[in-house]
């Protein structure tokens, strides 16, 4: 069933054109991703299509029985009421149903009724009518939804009490999506909602949304989270919209396919013209050929001259150097407590960084990840035990709040006035390479976006040529596009990183180990972040294990048993992930046949026998592979 289409819809502010020609539809169950750089209108669509915004052209047909919930970026629940107050007025209409279940009880219970036959009937079908419908409602289980809902979103330890006025503003962010989510629209738009999520609830939202009855429009920089929920992707680049079929890395090998066939048949058509105009050239004066260049000059109007296609628009582009190379030592850590006027948040924090190392510091939000950092950059004292840094250690420290960044000086002067010394031309060459161009250096730092202002203050990051980079949440504010070019700059860096994230990709490429902080120690992991997921499900299954063998007299647990039960859970997660990936493909393969098919029934495509050649050899070749992965996955499956 079509929930919502978007016609033809142009949005305008002021005389420039933010939207144009948009066509959008969502469907039942849809998972839709909206992407493309900061600033190319995926807020104002999102606006829009919920009611916040109006547009200047165009249609948005819904039925009227259709629900939309949406929730803006960095929305804070703004109640009086205490968490729990404020979640039970989604079921406000299931409360007014209770009391008057109850009020029909207390009717059938009275002597009134019990002695009136006819009366006790029609009471106690009403109240037969009113249970059904308050059963099928989720009366029986609305407060289990909150409690599944607010432990999900990490608020499990809190008493449910509290008023949400004490709340921090990420706090309050959460309980807004909580809130949202709670209410079950047909159509769930969120933008941004992975923000002050940490890992663990992050991970909860994906599979929460990933069985949501109804259609999800999401804004996401996350590429992990894109990857595991949305099976359709619509770009805005331009201020056009294009649709792609799959998850957001099923998205962009489509995308690189496209631009690469769509330059071969510019580059084919531009060979063609080359010939024909050179041969009208040489052939037009002479007579015995003047109508064969007649000819050509004919079929040379009548082309459909092809666009040459236009690549992805202008990245940043940047690296990290470094002015001298550090000690092998760059930072230890012994029995160290961090926290805020002598409370601790965690204590006992030991651990080393060597040079070269590239460190993914994670954790549950307010366990102290960016307190940390704060300490061994001198912003904060410790409370007990130490650190030291190695020698010739030069520190480069990225906030994810960008708190500094708040002058009301122009782009160009916060990053000359740090560096005097510079041309005008260089600083100026600098800030283009980090998509600051003409007038937009004369813009008012304090004005910025948040995805400006982070990419201020990695420009001014780079400049330092620091051996030793303390980042806290630096994709913060970026765009997926943003986000990879900072990741090739990092992996490419020849220094020292100890970085937070909640971004698991972004950990994925960075990261050679991971640092898992708790109140009372750290614990270390050698690998990426999916070897330190894998690792932490062993380490939960041998505890589980351990309880479960627990001796009950004096004997000990068979350790052959134990070693050979993890063997066989090791092997199913293998068999489960490798399953995962055969499906990723069939689906891909199954949306190439498609597309192989649509293009054999083109007309212009039929009459280029060479095409349709190439075609239908490839066609063959992904049905020769679907079939055999097909045949795969059957025999993992069973």
């Amino acid at each position: 069933m079509i929930l919502l289409q978007v016609n033809q819809l142009s949005k305008y502010f002021g005389a420039d054109i933010i939207l144009s020609n948009i066509k959008l539809e969502i469907q039942t169950r849809d998972r839709i991703a909206l992407v493309g750089r900061n600033g190319a209108g995926k807020s104002t669509l999102l606006k829009i299509i919920s009611g916040q915004m109006s547009h200047d052209s165009g249609d948005i047909i819904k039925p009227k029985e259709v629900t939309i919930g949406y929730l803006a970026q960095n929305t804070g629940l703004e109640s009086e009421l205490s968490i729990w107050e404020e979640m039970l007025t989604v079921f406000t209409h299931l409360q007014k149903m209770e009391k008057e279940l109850r009020l029909l009880e207390q009717k059938m219970s009275s002597p009134a009724v019990l002695d009136d036959t006819v009366q006790y009937e029609r009471v106690l079908k009403e109240y037969d009518l009113l249970q059904v419908q308050f059963k099928d409602s989720g009366g029986y289980q609305y407060e289990a939804d909150i409690r599944s809902v607010l432990h999900g979103l990490n608020f499990q330890s809190f008493d449910h009490s509290t008023k949400i006025a004490t709340l921090s503003g990420g706090q309050k962010t959460r309980l807004a999506l909580g809130k949202l989510l709670l209410t079950k629209p047909d159509i769930l738009i969120l933008d941004e909602p992975t923000n002050h999520l940490d890992i663990e609830t992050l991970s909860w939202l994906e599979q929460y949304l990933q069985t949501y009855d109804g259609a999800i429009l999401i804004v996401s920089h996350d590429r992990y989270f894109l990857d595991k929920v949305v099976k359709q992707v619509y770009e805005m680049s331009r201020k056009q919209i294009q649709k792609f079929l799959g998850n957001y890395s099923a998205y962009l090998d489509q995308k690189a396919e496209q631009y690469e066939r769509e330059m071969k048949l510019f580059e084919k058509q531009q060979d063609e013209i080359a010939k024909l105009e050179d041969f009208v050239q040489k052939n037009l004066a002479r007579a015995s050929t003047t109508k064969r260049a007649q000819s050509r000059r004919k079929k040379l109007d009548k082309i459909e001259r092809l666009d040459r296609p236009k690549g992805n628009e202008k990245s940043a582009t940047f690296s990290f150097e470094i002015e001298r190379q550090s000690g092998n030592e760059v930072l230890h850590l012994d029995s160290l407590s961090i926290g805020y006027q002598n409370e601790a948040i965690s204590k006992d924090l030991s651990f080393r960084l060597t040079r070269g190392e590239s460190v993914a510091l994670v954790g549950p939000n307010g366990i102290g990840k960016s307190t940390l950092l704060k300490t061994i950059i001198d912003k904060l004292p410790p409370l007990s035990g130490g650190f030291r840094l190695g020698s010739n250690v030069a520190i480069g420290y990225y906030d994810q709040e960008q708190a500094e960044l708040t002058s009301n000086k122009r782009v160009l002067n916060e990053l000359w006035d740090d560096y005097p010394n510079r041309p005008e031309k260089e600083i100026r060459t600098i800030l283009g390479n980090f998509l600051f161009s003409g007038e937009d250096v004369l813009k008012i730092v304090s004005t910025l976006s948040g995805g400006e202002k982070a990419r201020l203050a990695l420009a001014k990051l780079m400049m330092q040529k620091s051996n030793f980079l303390i980042l806290d949440e630096p994709t913060n504010h970026l765009d997926l596009d943003s986000k990879e070019v900072l990741e090739n700059a990092l992996v490419d860096y020849p220094g020292t990183i100890l970085f937070v994230s909640h971004d698991r990709y972004f950990i994925n490429r960075i990261a050679t180990k991971v640092l898992e902080l708790s109140r009372n120690s750290c614990t270390e992991f050698l690998g990426d972040y999916d070897y330190f997921v894998e690792k932490k499900e062993e380490i939960i299954e041998l505890k589980a294990l351990e309880q479960k063998e627990k001796p009950t007299s004096s004997s000990s647990p068979d350790k052959n048993s134990f070693q050979l039960d993890k063997e066989v859970k090791k092997q199913e997660r293998q068999r489960k992930r490798k399953l995962e990936e055969i499906e990723t493909r069939i689906s891909q393969l199954e949306e190439n046949i498609e597309q192989y098919e649509i293009q054999l029934c083109d007309p212009v495509v039929f009459q280029n026998h060479e095409k349709v050649i190439e075609i239908n050899m490839k066609n063959e070749q992904a049905k020769t592979e679907l079939e055999s992965l097909m045949e795969e996955w059957a025999d993992l499956a069973e």
